[in-house]
């Protein structure tokens, strides 16, 4: 059979198909062309190409679990009261599964005079055993401060060099001159405050607590879309301000209102950046309901489904 098929004259084609397919030998050259002068070398690291993600490899005794680092060229410092422990424009921002990012810092730009060998050590199975130290930095004294991986286990990024401190621990942290908040800023990471005329409407133990054409959409990478509006049209007859104050690495300091309808106290419930970062200046002085916690948010009378988040069970 095979034989006889090739035997066979060749196949006549009509005009259309003809036409067709050198239309479609055309595309194919220009695409081949595109291929070879749009992907420059000095475009390689924009957009989901990044060289970088290409190269991580994972664990060999867990497969899908990775780690990496990416350098920074920020400038990163860590505060312990008014005394700086740590100055680097070196640094590197390490990435794991199911973890936040972390900053490790350059031992040669950490202040080796304020560490303490502590009697502590960790192990983790994706890093190694981990020594910790303890700052005295001659006024203050943090038990457990900082910790580096002397040898890390095989499949972990090189940071044998470089030591991470704990968060919650340090007095301040910087970015160039800018304080953050609460853990590594995450590059990929995105939030955008877009001003939009779209009708937003809450509704809380059956009461509609606040209706606005004037609103910011916050979207942010991995979050569910928050509606920040004017406090004028909110119910704020209904509201008391709350002493709690929570923190964000991408939007600053918040400040919160309880909410009380005819049904019940809501503590908590809404919160607003009296003066957020620059990069959330648009949300400053506007507030936002827990989409979690109220009956519902409508968009131009569409109901917005909630997604669950930390909110959900009661931590903010």
């Amino acid at each position: 059979m095979p034989e006889k098929l090739a035997a066979r004259s060749p196949l006549r084609l009509n005009g259309p198909i003809q036409a067709y397919l050198a239309l479609r030998q055309r595309s194919m050259t220009k695409e081949k062309k595109r291929e070879t002068t749009i992907r420059k070398p000095h475009l390689r690291g924009r957009g989901p190409h990044f060289p970088l993600l290409d190269a991580i490899v994972q664990y060999e005794f867990e497969p899908g679990y990775i780690a990496f680092t990416m350098p920074t060229q920020k400038r990163l410092r860590v505060q312990v009261g008014s005394m700086t422990v740590a100055d680097t424009t070196s640094a590197l921002v390490f990435y794991e599964s199911d973890h936040l990012p972390v900053y490790y810092f350059p031992i040669g730009d950490v202040r080796e005079e304020f560490l303490l060998p502590s009697k502590t050590t960790t192990e983790d199975p994706f890093k190694g055993i981990a020594t910790h130290y303890s700052l005295n930095t001659g006024i203050t004294l943090v038990e457990d401060a900082a910790w580096r991986y002397l040898d890390p286990v095989k499949g972990c990024p090189p940071i044998s060099d470089y030591m991470s401190f704990t968060w919650s621990k340090m007095g301040h942290w910087f970015e160039e001159d800018e304080e953050i908040f609460v853990h590594a800023r995450d590059p990929f990471r995105r939030v955008d405050c877009l001003p939009s005329s779209r009708r937003v409407q809450v509704i809380l133990d059956g009461e509609q607590v606040a209706d606005s054409r004037r609103g910011v959409f916050l979207f942010e990478t991995g979050h569910p879309v928050r509606h920040y509006l004017p406090i004028a049209d909110t119910r704020l007859d209904m509201f008391a301000p709350s002493r709690y104050i929570s923190r964000c690495p991408y939007k600053g300091i918040s400040n919160y209102y309880h909410v009380t309808t005819k049904a019940k106290r809501h503590e908590n419930l809404v919160w607003y950046y009296p003066e957020p970062v620059h990069e959330a200046e648009r949300i400053k002085g506007l507030v936002c309901f827990h989409h979690e916690l109220v009956d519902k948010i409508l968009v131009d009378g569409v109901e917005i489904p909630k997604e669950a988040t930390a909110a959900s069970s009661g931590y903010f």
